[in-house]
């Protein structure tokens, strides 16, 4: 029995379709040797931004997580709040860069096997991890107190933090 698919001909040469099976085997194998190659070198990337006045340096793995986080001296000088959106704002721009990384890497690597899988793959890294539009550079010092801020609350004893006595010297502040 013979089919359109031309089984019934490698039934009749068990050679000829043990050939074909280790051909099929063996580009799996090369198949998967170049995906795990993919995946090693994803997984390697670094991703690196800086805030336009060096006060805050995030360093971003390929999964989105930091890896990193540094502060320049001037970091010191801005309210908490304003760190905070510096920080994330920073971390924001580093991942923006992940989607392209990827892109880059599994390209280098599989070529245009797989462009289903690729961008499938790419899709959900560019919504997860969008690109910035570019805003207007935030100010070299810190913004002014706003007169509707409310002031800080008063700290009370119960506030404080006791921090192990190896931290002490590893604090920024």
């Amino acid at each position: 029995m013979t089919g359109a698919n031309g089984l019934g001909e490698l039934m009749r040469d068990p050679d000829e379709a043990q050939r074909k099976l280790d051909q099929w085997a063996e580009g799996l194998q090369n198949k998967a040797e170049r995906y795990a190659a993919a995946q090693e070198r994803t997984e390697q990337l670094r991703l690196t931004a800086s805030s336009q006045d060096g006060a805050v340096k995030v360093t971003v793995g390929a999964d989105g997580g930091v890896t990193d986080l540094e502060f320049g001296g001037k970091a010191r000088t801005y309210p908490l709040a304003e760190l905070s959106r510096q920080i994330l704002q920073t971390m924001h721009q580093a991942q923006a860069g992940i989607a392209n990384q990827v892109a880059e890497v599994m390209q280098e690597t599989l070529g245009d096997e797989d462009q289903e899988t690729r961008s499938l793959m790419i899709g959900t890294l560019r919504s997860r991890f969008p690109e910035i539009e570019e805003e207007e550079p935030p100010a070299s010092t810190p913004p002014p107190s706003s007169s509707t801020d409310a002031p800080p609350p008063p700290h009370t004893p119960r506030e404080k933090r006791h921090e192990a006595p190896e931290d002490e010297g590893n604090s920024p502040w």
